[in-house]
């Protein structure tokens, strides 16, 4: 997809609307008028877009940091179109876990959630996000419930049927160590129980 370079984009931003105001103090205002129309252009996709899509080719290649500044260039998150106001919690939410602010980024996450959502991918890279937040703080139910949220979604999107993959085997192999101890715990002999002493011959 093409997109314009944000520095580019706010540097034009500015020379147009400037050079619109010279123009028309100088010359009147239909000679600046074309200056003013793409500059308005430029700055109402700046607050509908935000930096979204920069940022999550930031986030791609590992640079969180520069993600996480990228990010900040958005400058109102509630005038952005859905899609990408979506997309900005998610952002927000990942960029959270990967420094280690889980309960921040549970609560991105699950902003996003109230947003309408493009795709079943979003939808399922979310759920995924929330049952290994729920995993890791110990609460198995609520990471069966996000599991099983998202096995109802059509996931079309590789990586992250890959990811569901994995998850779905540590699930399983914790329910089989689950059922193991359950088992273990029955066959423990109780105190105090009395031994079949041996038959005399």
């Amino acid at each position: 997809m093409f997109q314009i370079n944000i520095y580019l984009r706010l540097g034009l931003i500015a020379l147009t609307l400037i050079g619109g105001v010279v123009l028309a103090f100088v010359f009147g205002f239909w000679y600046a008028f074309p200056f003013f129309l793409i500059g308005i252009f430029l700055l109402v996709g700046y607050f509908m877009l935000g930096t979204i899509q920069s940022s999550a080719l930031l986030l791609q290649e590992n640079k969180f940091e520069a993600a996480e500044q990228r990010l900040k260039l958005t400058p109102t998150p509630r005038l952005l179109y859905p899609t990408n106001r979506a997309y900005y919690y998610i952002l927000k939410g990942t960029l959270a876990i990967a420094f280690k602010n889980n309960d921040e980024g549970e609560m991105w996450l699950k902003k996003a959630q109230q947003v309408k959502l493009p795709t079943d991918n979003e939808k399922g890279m979310i759920e995924l996000q929330l049952a290994n937040l729920a995993a890791q703080k110990g609460n198995w139910q609520k990471a069966q419930l996000h599991f099983r949220n998202m096995k109802g979604l059509k996931i079309t999107d590789e990586n992250i049927k890959e990811q569901y993959k994995q998850f779905e085997k540590a699930m399983g192999q914790r329910g089989q160590l689950k059922a193991a101890g359950q088992q273990g715990a029955g066959m423990v002999m109780k105190p105090g129980g009395k031994r079949r002493r041996p038959k005399m011959r």
